[in-house]
């Protein structure tokens, strides 16, 4: 269990509770948190969150999810801001690293962070993209893309491990079934060819994962998931698209969706292979 302090700051484990501060964080941030995103988050690893508090005050957090003996995945890496350029981002970070022992640790970078992520280690393999706008209803009706709870979920679990870096059958469970979370797997001849989720979020929402074996798969599945979003209320979604796939770039813009803004996918070594030409849009910023 991590806990460090430096001076009076104090790092040490996060609760779910405390982690709806920490969301808050984030959407002053406008990094469009999803509102019931933490339950599935702590489902993966409850011990991979960590929050710095000054006399009590919590002024800092990150997490560092474990998610196999070989990966971690580092996020909400936050200092509020009258608390910035006092070393407290630092020995947050130094403290809840140790959490992930010797295993290769992956994050999802801000342009203004990376150059101290490549200090730390981290090596940039790819850019990301968040395309954000509201999808037109198409001129038919999305046929083959289903409920997820109508598909095996080993089925759903074995696509979802080519796409990540390990196996996250916990992470995953929860995920597709968090109140307000839509999952839907298309099904083609009676076999997937790709999966996504849409949940309500912060502002626009939020599209992730969006796993396919061809553009036209994730076509009808960002379609799809797009009126899933307007049945909930909300006109406009947004997609972290890796750069890794150019083909998911096509897809977006054709609907009408435009790049915002950008991060850089980092790693500390090496990582197990994905199917990247199926990845057209990553899960969260947060958990990879």
């Amino acid at each position: 269990m991590a806990h460090a302090s430096s001076g009076s700051l104090s790092v040490a484990p996060a609760t779910p509770e405390d982690w709806a501060l920490v969301r808050s964080w984030a959407a002053e941030e406008g990094w469009n948190p999803g509102l019931s995103d933490v339950p599935a988050f702590f489902a993966q690893d409850p011990g991979g969150f960590f929050l710095g508090r000054v006399d009590g005050e919590p002024v800092s957090a990150i997490s560092v999810v474990n998610y196999s003996d070989a990966y971690a995945f580092l996020g909400f890496y936050l200092v509020r801001p009258e608390r910035r350029g006092l070393g407290h981002g630092l020995a947050t970070w130094r403290a809840a690293l140790t959490h992930a022992g010797d295993r290769s640790v992956g994050l999802d970078g801000v342009p203004a962070q990376q150059d101290n992520y490549r200090r730390s280690g981290f090596s940039t393999a790819y850019r990301t993209a968040r395309f954000v706008g509201e999808v037109p209803a198409p001129d038919r009706p999305v046929t083959g893309v289903v409920p997820a709870e109508r598909v095996d979920p080993a089925v759903v679990a074995a696509y979802d491990s080519a796409c990540h870096h390990a196996d996250r059958p916990r992470f995953l469970s929860a995920w597709l079934t968090t109140p307000g979370h839509r999952a839907l797997v298309r099904v083609v001849d009676g076999r997937p060819t790709g999966y996504g989720v849409v949940r309500p979020a912060q502002d626009e929402a939020r599209v992730g994962p969006l796993f396919a074996d061809t553009p036209a798969d994730a076509a009808a599945l960002l379609d799809a998931l797009a009126a899933e979003a307007r049945d909930f209320g909300a006109a406009r979604i947004a997609v972290d698209m890796p750069e890794a796939n150019p083909a998911a770039a096509r897809v977006a813009l054709e609907r009408g969706l435009e790049p915002t803004f950008e991060t850089a996918r980092m790693y500390t070594g090496p990582v197990r292979p994905v199917a990247r030409e199926r990845v057209f849009g990553v899960t969260t910023l947060e958990l990879g």
